[in-house]
Order: structure tokens, then sequence, then C-alpha cells
């Protein structure tokens, strides 16, 4: 059974879900593709798999409905094709990912199942269903790697391992060659990926976070959003199934979001001074992307 009704354990504010009430269809001209977009969409849809962009707007109820608030989800799962690449990074039939209209990290994506029998579920009730757990997974995995991929692009300028191997590249003959024994290992970024769901989603349609662990964003402004990914509030996909006894299952319960705040990196406690908390998130930052 899902969890029961979260109250004040709610990781986005009103705000944010009224910015979320968005018509299926957006119109004007797409952004250009950035250097993320072209890695992400190693899975391009045919043709015949594209909502069509109709000419008449009334002929298609998908492309005049508007979600409300809650449901502002469901316009990236009903007609993907109709954003930008900016946001909807890709789909195909049985998801769609899109880059998170409020990014809690540097990277910060969601992935959406498209199953009509699963897309409104709870987590918790959807994923009980194994075979559609083991293909969500498997569609995470994909994700984790391409947007380790990513950090290593926007990041790997300041990381001290990477750079360290490029210079052993740099002075290699061959500098393709990456088998030498001597070269110094890079950056494992994978570890810096996270991805799961909350105990108590905020939207109603099924979605899975895969972000960064930086927790560096302009969009972490107050306490539950740095909670809501920093406590047993944030389900890592890998736990599932969770056992029924798992006090996961009960978020109001636990009062996940008043714990205390805990720094991700180095465990430091800051009570309930989130904005302490802020100016250090910004501080391990730059240390973190170091490393």
């Amino acid at each position: 059974m899902a969890s029961e009704p979260n109250n004040t354990q709610d990781a986005t504010t009103g705000e944010e879900i009224a910015s979320t009430t968005i018509p299926s269809a957006q119109h004007g001209t797409p952004p250009k593709r950035n250097a993320f977009t072209d890695l992400m969409s190693h899975k391009k849809p045919s043709p015949s798999k594209k909502q069509p962009h109709s000419s008449t707007p009334q002929s298609d109820p998908a492309r005049i409905t508007t979600f409300l608030g809650r449901d502002g989800l469901g316009a990236y799962i009903t007609n993907p094709a109709s954003f930008p690449a900016s946001r909807v990074i890709y789909y195909d039939e049985k998801w769609v990912v899109i880059n998170d209209l409020f990014p809690k990290s540097s990277i910060h994506l969601l992935l959406l199942p498209r199953d009509p029998a699963k897309q409104m579920l709870h987590p918790f009730d959807a994923f009980e269903d194994l075979d559609f757990l083991n293909e969500v997974q498997a569609e995470v995995e994909k994700l984790r790697i391409l947007a380790a991929k990513e950090l290593h692009r926007r990041f790997g300028k300041y990381s001290a391992l990477d750079q360290k191997r490029q210079k052993a590249l740099d002075a290699l003959n061959d500098p393709s060659d990456t088998s030498s024994p001597n070269l110094p290992p890079d950056r494992d970024w994978s570890t810096s990926i996270i991805s799961g769901i909350h105990a108590g989603p905020s939207m109603n349609h099924l979605h899975v976070h895969i972000l960064s662990i930086d927790r560096h964003s302009e969009c972490v402004r107050h306490r539950k959003h740095y909670n809501s990914f920093s406590t047993p509030f944030f389900v890592p996909v890998e736990n599932f199934p969770l056992e029924k006894e798992d006090p996961r299952r009960h978020p109001g319960r636990e009062r996940y979001m008043e714990w205390d705040l805990l720094c991700w990196r180095c465990g430091r406690g800051f009570g309930n001074k989130f904005a302490r908390l802020k100016e250090h998130l910004g501080e391990e930052f730059e240390a973190w992307r170091k490393e």
C-alpha cells in the first residue's frame, strides 16, 4: 500500500506547484540544443512515434489539455514532441525523460513512465509489479551512466583526478591509447549520481529522480527542499521492493522533513538553520568538484 497523505511532508512549495500548470502543446521557437541534450538524446524516436503537430489544435484533445498543478507532469507524457529539447531530453513509447523544472542539483532529471496502468500510481504500489520495477531500474541505470558523463563534461576541468589523468594522456605518443597500465585512474563520477523516488510524491504522475549529489542549485530554497533528498524520504530505486514494515512507507509518521539538517558531504549538523547550511553547501560544492 502507498503511504498516508504527506500533508507537511511535501517536497514542493505551493509556488512551484502553481508553476507546473502547463498546456500539453508548447509554442514558440525551441532554444538551441545544449551539450547535455545531445549527450542524452541516445534514443531518437522515429517520425511515426512522434505525436503530430496538428495545424488545427482543436482536432487533437491532447494539444488543448491543460495539466493543472500536481498533474503538470502529464503534459510531458501526453505530448513530449511539443516541448523543446532543452526540456524533454528523449522519449519513446515507454518513457519520457525531462530536465526537472526546479532542479535541486547541478543535474536533475526525471524519468516518466508512459504506461497508463502505472503512471498515476504511487511508486510504492507501482513497484509491487516486479517486471515493471526491473524495467524502471534498467532505464534508471542508463540515465545514471549518461548523467555521470555529463558531470565529467561539466566539471572534469576542475577535478584534480581528471586533470592528472588528462596530463598523462597528453604526454603519450598516442593520446587515444588509454590502455596503458601507467595511466592514473580518472574520477568515477557515477558515485556522485543518486536516483530514487520521494516517499510522499509532490506530483501525481509517477516519476523517478536522477540527480547529482551536490544539491547545488538556486532552487534549493527551503529546509524541505534539502531534506527531501537527504533523508529516508528519498528512497533509492535500488532499495525496491520494500518490505511491508519499512518505515519509509510512512513519511508523515516519521516526519523526515523536520529532521535536523546534515551536510551530505561532511556530515556536519546545522539543526534547523537552513541559511547557514546553504552557505556551507556552496563551499562543499567547490571542494567536491575539485576532488
